[in-house]
């Protein structure tokens, strides 16, 4: 279930995750029936490993470092870096370092 911390209110995305040694956090902010807006925050050294989406995704990175391998080629994005992810691309998504970032997926 979404949380509803930014409901009709302001907030800044990076006060709402946290990095927790050692693992990846997630935290899903909207999830309708078109799509979802993910929260992630990942140690240094965590790593999603290579799977793909059905959807277009949107990764933002909010703060520190991110490797993001699409289709075999490596994409180093840091704090205001985006890059859409195609549908059925294969991807992965390593953490440079603590880091934490934003996943939009459109649904269609």
């Amino acid at each position: 279930m979404a949380t509803n911390e930014l409901h009709g209110k302001e907030g800044r995305l990076v006060d709402l995750i946290a990095v927790q040694p050692g693992a990846i956090v997630s935290k899903t902010l909207i999830e309708q029936p078109t799509g979802t807006v993910t929260l992630f925050a990942f140690d240094q050294g965590q790593k999603l490993s290579e799977h793909t989406a059905p959807f277009d995704a949107l990764v933002t990175v909010l703060q520190g470092s991110v490797d993001i391998i699409l289709d075999g080629v490596h994409h180093t994005l840091t704090a205001g870096d985006a890059i859409v992810m195609p549908a059925g691309a294969v991807h992965a998504v390593n953490a440079v370092g603590l880091c934490i970032w934003l996943l939009t997926m459109i649904r269609s």
